[in-house]
């Protein structure tokens, strides 16, 4: 992985090398849905990358530099310069010191307020300690009490036991796009009523959900986000999915994987160790997603 500074420069060489790089693990990432999806067949666990994420593999396969860098050109070869054009000519890019480069004001000009948002849901965040409590719970409320199940993947306890186990714990989820899905039936009782304005100030570091979403504010913050860092996020989300279906009420043998059985006392402490796992995995990815913001909100 090549990490670039702020205010980098970068030859043709080297610019066109990062980008193929970028594109090749871009399809190693997304290999198994898009087999899938080539088949004709649902993928109830990726999916969801792409559908909640509504971002196709073909524009995650597209290198950006990020704010800050500057790729050169070569006029003796028009493959370079082909490339640099093209670059040159998409939304909130310019031409500058002889390259290519984020043009900063245009991009807060435009997407200023997005920024700041992002910034102040992301510091929040890592602002507040970490909450290992919840269990996945989320899953399951969203099932509670219904003949309709969201995946079409049978119910690891059938709907009689799912909507015990709902009711043996107490539900204690963070995160609004997480439960803005919980069931009218479930809703009342979690602990707390999250709402798209109190997004910036009860989000917390060990929510599954809030950091599978740097994969989403990472994608917001694009172009001004390196290559690197959004693939970063994206498999952060991709890999914190499969625990969510694990752990979930739904049946995901046909995927040769085991259940995270969360009623059970094992299956919590199993949860519970992936999950810190995760929130460490995401602590270093959301502090250089506020980074970006910081450096766009001061001009660079």
């Amino acid at each position: 992985m090549t990490v670039l500074a702020p205010h980098t420069t970068l030859e043709p060489r080297e610019w066109r090398a990062i980008a193929r790089a970028h594109a090749a693990r871009a399809d190693e990432l997304t290999a198994r849905w898009r087999e899938a999806h080539d088949a004709g067949r649902k993928h109830e666990i990726e999916d969801f990358l792409f559908s909640y994420y509504p971002i196709r593999p073909s524009r995650l396969r597209t290198w950006a530099a990020g704010a800050g860098t500057i790729l050169l050109g070569d006029e003796s070869d028009s493959h370079v310069s082909d490339e640099l054009s093209q670059r040159a000519s998409a939304r909130w890019f310019t031409v500058r010191d002889g390259g290519v480069t984020l043009d900063v004001d245009s991009f807060m000009a435009d997407r200023g307020s997005t920024v700041r948002y992002i910034h102040s849901v992301l510091s929040g965040t890592a602002s507040r300690p970490t909450n290992l409590g919840c269990f996945g719970l989320h899953e399951w409320a969203m099932v509670y009490r219904q003949d309709e199940t969201r995946h079409a993947l049978p119910l690891r306890l059938g709907g009689a036991g799912t909507d015990q186990v709902v009711e043996d714990h107490k539900i204690r989820c963070t995160h609004f796009d997480a439960f803005r899905f919980f069931t009218p039936e479930a809703a009342p009782l979690n602990r707390l009523q999250p709402t798209r304005e109190l997004q910036p100030v009860i989000e917390q570091p060990g929510c599954l959900h809030a950091n599978m979403d740097l994969y989403k504010w990472a994608w917001k913050l694009s172009p001004a986000v390196r290559g690197d860092l959004l693939l970063d996020c994206f498999e952060l989300a991709r890999d914190i999915r499969y625990l969510d279906m694990q752990a979930s009420p739904y049946d995901v043998s046909k995927f040769d994987l085991p259940p995270v059985r969360i009623e059970t006392e094992d299956g919590k402490a199993t949860y519970q160790e992936a999950q810190a796992q995760f929130a460490q995995r995401s602590e270093p990815l959301r502090a250089r997603l506020i980074e970006v913001c910081e450096h766009l909100m001061a001009g660079l």
